[in-house]
């Protein structure tokens, strides 16, 4: 199968661009306070590029997002084996998974809209089961990109869908994101160990660094996080009632203005600052990401819930319809 790029417009100005290759959003174009255009998200000139670097920037995540310990499992009796491709640890689907992938595509220019489709096979980087997958991008006219996701199965699996987005509201070019302003809706987030695997404990944000219930600078915090190479990589538990569709972060950037927000069923979202990023990755226009050049507010279920018995479940099973819907939104403000 050959790239394809699909180019979503709207009456602001807007203009997001996604290929058949890993479902990867390569850009975002958006207004600034000032009226000047800029690519807010970080990524590589050429789809081809996607194939050789390993950031999952703009990437569709699956199986299963975020990191389940040692790739292993038990479902219904059996143990399971998944590809390790992070320390001792199976992360974002494996070696070959969804944003390795080309996607069935088809377009409909008017609605503004892009519909990927995928079959992953039975024994996919070791999962169970034939699962069927769609994801659905869609912009609309009051500047928000939706995400909606869904998958069947024919075995028991588990699935955990999400997008990796790397955002720079300053521009992907900009140096960092260490000023831009941020509110998240969550009173608890997930602890992990050294390898990023969750303890199995769910702590409150209240008095950590973790706090971002009353917006902040991301910044103001930042070297307080424990562990290397330091910075937010974190599942927050985000306060609204399961399964609805509600707010989970807004992200404000003051020198252009720009402003995020970020809406989801997901029960969680992983909060990530660009820390693995160390100038050993070039991208478009030459721009060499150094960390923190980027963040991703990934919307998902919580790591390693199959080996977590106190979160919320995430195997699917013959008969029943996974959905998750995310909606990014653009905008921009004078003050947060």
């Amino acid at each position: 199968m050959d790239f394809e790029l699909f180019t979503l417009t709207n009456l602001l100005g807007t203009q997001v661009n996604i290929t058949n290759y890993g479902g990867i959003v390569t850009s975002v174009l958006t207004l600034d306070k000032n009226g000047h255009t800029d690519d807010i998200v970080l990524g590589f000139d050429k789809p081809e590029d996607y194939q050789e670097n390993k950031p999952y920037f703009g990437a569709l995540i699956g199986r299963y997002a975020n990191r389940i310990a040692h790739g292993k499992f038990a479902l219904d009796g059996q143990t399971y084996t998944l590809a390790i491709n992070n320390g001792p640890n199976h992360l974002h689907g494996g070696s070959q998974g969804f944003d390795k992938v080309f996607w069935d595509a088809e377009f409909e220019e008017k609605e503004n809209k892009l519909k990927l489709t995928y079959r992953s096979p039975d024994g996919e980087e070791g999962y169970p089961g034939n699962l069927q997958v769609s994801v659905v991008y869609r912009l609309t006219d009051d500047n928000r990109l939706i995400i909606a996701y869904e998958a069947t199965t024919d075995q028991a699996t588990p699935v955990n869908l999400t997008n990796h987005s790397y955002f720079n509201l300053a521009g992907h070019k900009a140096k960092n994101i260490v000023d831009h302003v941020v509110y998240i809706d969550a009173d608890q987030y997930i602890p992990v160990d050294e390898h990023q695997i969750p303890t199995g404990k769910i702590k409150a944000v209240q008095d950590t660094p973790f706090d971002f219930t009353q917006e902040k600078v991301i910044s103001k915090d930042l070297d307080q996080i424990p562990g290397e190479p330091g910075g937010y990589d974190h599942t927050y538990v985000l306060n609204k009632p399961p399964d609805a569709f509600a707010l989970a972060a807004r992200v404000y950037e003051p020198q252009s203005g720009r402003t995020l927000e970020v809406y989801t069923t997901a029960p969680g979202m992983q909060f990530y600052t660009g820390n693995f990023l160390d100038g050993s990755v070039t991208g478009k226009g030459g721009k060499v990401y150094e960390k923190h050049t980027g963040f991703c507010m990934e919307t998902q279920y919580f790591p390693d819930a199959p080996n977590q018995p106190n979160f919320p479940d995430v195997i699917l099973r013959p008969g029943e319809t996974y959905q998750q819907t995310t909606a990014y939104v653009f905008g921009v403000a004078d003050e947060f």
